[in-house]
């Protein structure tokens, strides 16, 4: 693990001392330098670094701490934790070298045995491409858009049943929170400081869009937050009811209203017991967040009730304060940085080509004149 941060920490042009810098629980020391970058090259397993084993993933995490001292009795910075993970995906094979990131940054996808694919993706505030960052200051907006590529199946329509927010990958990890619940209801919308809403009307029956504004929970530790939705793909013929919605609260009116279909489909949400007021899914239909159950074409032409669904999970999300923007951007190391340096360099070496050859220009013009 290589960590370089920047001695400018919070970019206010005070230099850090490197020694107020350390790294993990047992508080690791960075390597001897003397530049405006300070660097910490580690083991994965070193400094007390834990590490975390998911079905698809190994994740070793750590924290790189700030601790300012004195020698007087004041100090005018404030101390930080900054967060960071390391993934190394199961399925691949994991080395001293280099390898070349194959997945799409911050979005997830499954499919099928029938190529029926879903997607949960983090987007630019104008919805017209993926969002290149996961660093948010509170106050701004997650802009977050589902869909189902629906390929050589019939015309299918896309819903959201439930996402939920949690600062650990697993679901059921606690703390956690309901952004959307009961079978598309987006009940953090309900809430005094939230603006959040499913975007009406779709851009295409295969796709929903929603936006959530940005939070932290409270007494966390660490402000990375994963979302977790719950995908499921229905025949577009189906009718819009209280099984089947996405639902958003208008504090002007007090009330739900809906993206597809009459507003009163959505007069559960109030009490969160849409699934008790529809019917239940017939048998080997729709699991009710469980383990994902996917069909195909086949299928939904003989039976329009038997859907398609899966769990995607978004994230991490890293949610900072206003000051602490800057210091998380500032610790990520980025995989273009050694291209970054030799472009350094070249430009460098080029300006000192240019300044040599315009002293010889004008000493040979002065011995002229």
């Amino acid at each position: 693990m290589v960590v370089n941060v920047q001695r400018d920490f919070y970019a206010t042009g005070k230099l850090v001392k490197p020694s107020d810098l350390s790294l993990g629980p047992q508080r690791c020391q960075p390597n001897p330098q003397s530049t405006d970058t300070v660097i910490f090259q580690i083991s994965l397993q070193d400094c007390g670094n834990t590490v975390q084993m998911t079905q698809d993933w190994v994740i070793y995490s750590t924290n790189l701490t700030y601790s300012p001292t004195s020698s007087i009795p004041i100090i005018r910075t404030n101390p930080a934790v900054v967060p960071i993970m390391c993934y190394y995906y199961r399925h691949g094979n994991v080395s001293s070298k280099a390898i070349k990131p194959t997945w799409l940054p911050f979005s997830t996808t499954v499919s099928s045995e029938e190529r029926l694919s879903f997607s949960l993706r983090l987007m630019t505030e104008n919805w017209s491409g993926p969002r290149s960052s996961t660093v948010f200051q509170l106050g701004e907006i997650f802009y977050i858009e589902a869909s189902v590529d629906t390929q050589n199946h019939m015309d299918l329509i896309l819903y959201v049943d439930r996402c939920v927010a949690t600062i650990a990958p697993d679901v059921g990890s606690t703390p956690s929170y309901d952004i959307i619940a009961d079978d598309g209801c987006l009940v953090d919308g309900v809430q005094e400081d939230s603006s959040s809403a499913f975007i009406a009307p779709r851009i295409s029956l295969d796709n929903l869009q929603f936006t959530v504004d940005a939070f932290r929970f409270l007494g966390a530790d660490v402000s990375l937050i994963y979302i977790t939705c719950f995908l499921r793909a229905a025949a577009a013929t189906q009718v819009p009811d209280s099984l089947n919605k996405a639902c958003s609260y208008n504090k002007a009116t007090k009330s739900w209203s809906a993206v597809e279909g009459p507003s009163n489909i959505c007069q559960c949400c109030e009490t969160l017991t849409c699934h008790a007021t529809g019917m239940l899914p017939p048998a080997g239909g729709r699991s009710r967040f469980g383990r994902p159950r996917v069909f195909g074409k086949r299928e939904a032409l003989d039976e329009p009730n038997i859907e398609g669904e899966t769990v995607t999970i978004l994230g991490p999300l890293l949610v900072t304060g206003p000051k602490q923007r800057d210091v998380a951007l500032a610790v990520i190391k980025e995989e273009s940085a050694p291209v970054e340096l030799w472009l350094m360099v070249a430009i460098g070496c080029l300006s000192l080509l240019v300044v040599l050859a315009c002293a010889v220009f004008i000493g040979k013009s002065l011995r002229k004149s």
